[in-house]
């Protein structure tokens, strides 16, 4: 499916499914920067999660490509779409907010619009998907409120740090299209990348950090691990590479933009947080970016301007 063709019911669902599990690992990186530096945290995310991968693997049945080829794949989107944004991301939330975090990741289909469009041959910037993609972000930014701009000019390279990180996830979601065209399987994929990312993060968690020499984490700090790990990571992965192989890399970056949506509505049903009237102009901007970038309402006005 290229950037320009709009997704079905299946692809919106599971890009809901992904916003949910992903909305999750700002609390959860949160909680854990508490306790643990940043290195041992995407190690111990990335470790975990590969461990439970490789066990649904087992039980299903599945063997790991063994192609050099693939694994150097592997290596290369473990490094954009873990490695380097995950340490990114944990290192800025210790200097800045989480909402302003949030806001900041939301510029990741920004980046992807563009990166696509030099890249690919399918998936072309046009100015719906532009427009979309500026209305879309102006609602996030309306939801988590002007408050959470207040640090902005501050703690500047936290922030630069977060961008970098939207600009790799932008970066991977390109370069994993190529695992549909290896006949790699969404969840092979997942546990494959997440393998190689933890091949890498691990000796430098324990080079730079020394977990060893760290105080023993609270209950509650394992408990915010292994949601990043089992649910942020594992889980959200094999939806990823599903959604990747399905919808293309601009489609998926959408999901930064249902990410606070989950994390209001999630708060307001489990914690019951109330929603303010931001939160409604907030997710009624976001609609309307993702009706532009989906496609199908344009394609609908037209016709019945004929």
């Amino acid at each position: 499916m290229s950037a320009g063709k709009a997704m079905g019911p299946t692809e919106w669902s599971m890009l809901v499914a992904l916003s949910m599990l992903w909305g999750g690992s700002f609390l959860f990186n949160g909680v854990a920067v508490t306790a643990l530096p940043p290195f041992t945290i995407v190690a111990l995310r990335v470790g975990l999660a590969a461990l439970a991968l490789l066990a649904a693997t087992r039980i299903m049945g599945l063997l790991l490509p063994s192609e050099r080829r693939v694994w150097a794949a592997f290596f290369g989107m473990g490094l954009l779409n873990n490695v380097v944004p995950f340490s990114l991301i944990v290192w800025g939330q210790t200097q800045i907010a989480s909402g302003l975090a949030s806001i900041l990741n939301a510029t990741t289909p920004l980046f992807a619009v563009i990166v696509a469009h030099v890249l690919t041959v399918d998936e072309k910037l046009t100015g719906a998907r532009l427009a979309g993609v500026l209305i879309g972000f102006c609602g996030v930014a309306m939801m988590i409120g002007p408050s959470a701009l207040a640090g902005v000019g501050a703690n500047a390279i936290a922030q630069l740090a977060v961008l970098g990180a939207a600009l790799s996830y932008s970066f991977a979601g390109v370069f994993g299209r190529r695992f549909k065209a290896m006949g790699v399987k969404p969840l092979l994929t997942a546990t494959g990348q997440v393998c190689a990312s933890a091949i890498m993060l691990i000796p430098v968690a324990l080079f730079v950090d020394r977990p060893w020499t760290l105080p023993a984490p609270a209950p509650m700090v394992w408990a915010a691990l292994a949601s990043l790990a089992l649910l942020s990571t594992a889980c959200a992965y094999v939806l990823f590479f599903r959604i990747l192989s399905t919808a293309g890399a601009t489609n998926l970056m959408l999901v930064t933009f249902l990410i606070p949506v989950s994390a209001v509505l999630l708060g307001a049903t489990i914690l019951g947080e109330r929603l303010e009237a931001k939160h409604f102009l907030g997710m009624a901007a976001i609609a309307a970016g993702l009706a532009s970038l989906d496609g199908r309402l344009l394609a609908l006005l037209r016709r019945r301007r004929r």
